[in-house]
């Protein structure tokens, strides 16, 4: 499991090592929704982009 800090509020936020890239993690303290990104077995974070709503087009 690996140990990141969240991007908003530095709050450990805990990624497991099977995880893979697109996967979506929240901060348990923030809200705030990551982005998992997996390179050469490096387990890292980005900020989720933001989900636009579609109203049915």
């Amino acid at each position: 499991m690996a140990n990141l800090s969240c991007l908003v509020c530095r709050s450990d936020i805990e990624v497991e090592e099977q995880a893979s890239t697109g996967e979506i993690v929240e901060c348990a303290s923030c809200g705030q929704e990551h982005e998992v990104q997996v390179e050469s077995h490096l387990v890292s974070i980005a900020l989720a982009p933001e989900i636009e709503e579609t109203w049915g087009e």
